[in-house]
């Protein structure tokens, strides 16, 4: 186990990626890989779901895309015996959501390996629009590069996502299979690095050279998470400020419209059917007139704030910080920066980190004598 090893890079990464790929699904070993993949009519990165190598040409990780978190299209793909090993492509962020579904009984990872890259970040959608023009190639390169080589991912006036600027967890470590970017040179190898027993086995069918771990890697990744933790810091503060109250909170989230799009886009929002769909929140005409005549008048619609608490209730243990809810909200609300604050807090409540291991049960889903001795008045002793 953990055994490391290269691939040599000779006509660029992304070749070098999409080779590595097309080398799984030749191998014998998976049927499948899903994969963010470049859409043949415009320029959109959507993850796919390939069995042809060939198809694999216009795969493309690297992008600054992050359309939907995979997460919950993995899900789907697991939540019935697959009957044949499928490799997925995600994210750090999407593999700890996944992890939070699967202790959520929502999928199942026995037939997946989890390939991981170290993650460079985003643009969101409408940004990720105004950045890859008519050019995705050309635009793909320009980002990494950026990144990697300290400059950042802010280019011609597009800034990445709030998401990826405050996310403290680039490298997963629960993969099955890493690739590392940052203290690589990846103009000249990519560093796989296997961390399970399945992992080891396409590894070893992909016979690739055994290397060591880049030595300046480490040191690489620890100074970019200090300076991802003292912004995450200082954006919890400020939102804590700005949400101090709820006349506070009401202003916060005034501009809600009640899409619902942050509850769908959300890969740990797994219900089939939410509450605030339901006849429960189909009020009676005379309803509305009433609540307006006894306050003078009311917002329209109504139910935002309390739309939000629910979801703030039965989310922030489960919240990995994706951001996919500020990507989907029309009327840009900073949902990423409430959410990340309100999740922070609780998670840290019960040590707990959503997504960090499947033996890591959820809290509230089994008793601990020592929790909350304060509140439940137990004596340990």
């Amino acid at each position: 186990m953990a055994k490391i090893v290269k691939i040599e890079v000779n006509k660029g990464p992304l070749t070098a990626l999409q080779d590595l790929f097309k080398a799984m699904l030749k191998s014998g070993e998976i049927k499948a890989v899903l994969v963010p993949m470049f859409l043949p009519m415009k320029n959109v990165v959507m993850p796919s779901l390939v069995t042809d190598p060939d198809q694999l040409d216009r795969t493309d990780p690297l992008a600054p895309s992050f359309s939907m978190n995979s997460a919950k299209l993995v899900s789907r793909l697991t939540r019935k015996h697959l009957g044949e090993k499928v490799a997925v492509v995600l994210r750090s962020c999407e593999i700890r959501a996944f992890i939070e579904l699967v202790k959520l009984k929502q999928g199942n990872a026995d037939n997946l390996i989890i390939v991981s890259l170290d993650c460079l970040g985003a643009y969101s959608n409408v940004d990720y629009a105004r950045f890859v023009g008519d050019n995705a190639e050309d635009s793909t390169k320009l980002y990494y590069e950026n990144v990697l080589s300290g400059k950042g991912p802010a280019i011609n006036g597009v800034e990445a996502a709030s998401a990826c600027r405050i996310c403290v967890q680039p490298i997963s470590e629960i993969a099955d299979i890493s690739i590392g970017l940052f203290g690589v040179d990846i103009d000249k190898e990519l560093v796989i690095q296997s961390t399970s027993d399945k992992g080891d086995d396409l590894v070893t069918a992909l016979k690739l050279t055994e290397t060591e771990k880049p030595a300046k890697r480490q040191e690489v990744i620890d100074s970019l998470i200090n300076a991802r933790q003292a912004e995450l810091d200082k954006v919890i503060a400020d939102t804590a400020e700005e949400v101090g109250s709820i006349e506070k909170l009401n202003q916060y989230l005034a501009a809600c419209v009640n899409c619902y799009n942050c509850r769908v886009a959300c890969p740990v929002c797994y219900c089939k059917e939410c509450v605030f769909v339901t006849d429960v929140f189909d009020h009676e005409p005379h309803q509305y007139l009433n609540w307006a005549e006894r306050k003078g008048g009311i917002k329209m619609p109504t139910d935002t704030v309390f739309f939000h608490i629910t979801r703030i209730a039965h989310m922030s243990l489960s919240c990995v910080g994706c951001g996919q809810c500020s990507n989907a909200c029309p009327n840009d609300i900073p949902l990423t920066e409430l959410f990340r604050t309100l999740a922070n807090s609780t998670q840290q409540s019960f040590k707990y980190m959503a997504g960090r291991s499947l033996d890591e049960k959820p809290p509230l889903s089994e008793f601990k004598e020592n929790e909350y001795q304060d509140i439940v008045g137990i004596n340990a002793g």
